[in-house]
């Protein structure tokens, strides 16, 4: 079977299409022959949803804020394919007709239609770190049970399992996670006090939307990284590690028993990890950027400073606890940062409010779907009112 014919087989459902992720996928899509999409979502930009769809004009379309379409008027040529509601995510995500989900909704939104993808046995390129770190103990199992395949799309994660392939899993001593750092990488602590959202938002490598830019300016991008990275390769604490890499080349690292390191590099670009994801496992042709061979080039690898370390060691932590704490923590984190781009928060207290907020929480070590989701909403309560008492 050819790489065409292979390509040809496989429906796609793009959960998030109007985001960072879902656009660039698209892009791919386009690029390599054979894919089709057979479903878009979107939430918030729906003239650019209605957009999409004309260019697909075979896919299936989700609005999945329900007010938000309330409030839109849908073109009339697109009413047969136009669904509303976030119940309707599940409907695609396990539909039978589609063999790949991108799973490219930002934050715990996108939990409910992974676990009916993973539950319908489907293939998920995983964009959607939060489902693992909010579920991983009830998606892995689920997926054992289904034969559903994840295969990460984060390009750190693309990258350990890319360099992984090189050897066995039990050869794998320990994995290196890079972080760009962000925007204030260095500055002193007492510089960060008069951070605005606008600074924040001014990432100097990637091009991403405003929740995960927040977060990799304070680096709990990285700490849910952590944890998403535990668990889809069964890794402990101790085999986990982060370098602040600010070129954003060296996307992650593998360190073998035998102290061989094998890096996966490329320039910042999701598409090359959103099309290994898609492809896999074959190479193709596709529209990301190439390395510059011809220009020199500086690759530096810098350890953490303490304040980089105090966002990074809350993943660290969920992964000891375990149980609800990584759902607590993702939710703790979301409404901070709603907050500090609302104008309610400063940038130093987010990491201070998620810590005291995991702190606070009793932990359910084997929880339910339900119980994940109530302390997922406890998080977001207990924020609000850290911040009332400011």
């Amino acid at each position: 079977m050819s790489v065409r014919e292979d390509f040809a087989s496989r429906n796609l459902a793009v959960l998030g299409s109007t985001g960072s992720i879902g656009r660039n996928a698209l892009e791919v899509v386009s690029a390599v022959p054979g894919l089709k999409v057979w479903g878009l979502s979107g939430c918030q930009r729906l003239d650019l949803l209605c957009d999409q769809a004309r260019q697909w004009p075979a896919a299936q379309i989700v609005a999945a804020d329900g007010e938000r379409a309330a409030a839109f008027t849908p073109p009339a040529d697109l009413l047969s394919r136009w669904r509303v509601g976030s119940e309707q995510l599940v409907w695609m995500a396990n539909h039978p007709e589609v063999d790949i989900v991108l799973a490219a909704i930002v934050g715990c939104a996108g939990l409910a239609s992974t676990h009916a993808a993973v539950a319908a046995g489907k293939t998920i390129a995983l964009a959607n770190k939060e489902s693992l770190v909010v579920a991983g103990q009830l998606l892995l199992p689920l997926a054992a049970k289904s034969g559903s395949k994840i295969v990460p799309v984060d390009s750190e994660h693309s990258a350990v399992w890319q360099a992984a392939l090189a050897g066995r899993r039990e050869e794998v001593e320990r994995v290196v996670l890079t972080a760009s750092g962000g925007p204030f990488r260095n500055l002193a602590p007492e510089q960060l006090s008069t951070v605005t959202p606008r600074d924040a938002l001014a990432h100097p490598t990637w091009n991403m939307g405003p929740k995960i830019t927040i977060d990799s300016a304070t680096l709990l991008n990285k700490a849910l990284e952590i944890i998403e990275a535990a668990w889809l390769f069964d890794l402990r604490p101790d085999q986990i590690e982060v370098m602040i890499h600010p070129q954003s080349i060296i996307h992650s690292l593998v360190e073998f028993r035998d102290g061989s390191v094998l890096a996966q590099l490329g320039p910042p670009d999701m598409r090359l990890p959103i099309q290994y994801a898609l492809s896999h496992p074959h190479r193709v042709v596709g529209p990301a950027r190439r390395m510059d061979w011809s220009a020199r080039q500086s690759l530096e690898l810098i350890p953490q400073n303490e304040t980089q370390r105090a966002a990074l060691q809350l993943g660290f932590e969920v992964i000891r606890r375990g149980g609800t704490a990584g759902a607590v923590l993702n939710a703790a984190n979301e409404a901070a940062v709603a907050a500090f781009l609302a104008g309610n928060l400063g940038f130093q207290e987010i990491v201070t409010a998620c810590r005291e907020v995991l702190e606070q929480h009793q932990i359910i070590a084997s929880p339910t779907l339900e119980q994940l989701l109530a302390a997922d909403r406890w998080a977001r309560e207990e924020i609000e009112a850290w911040i009332g008492c400011l």
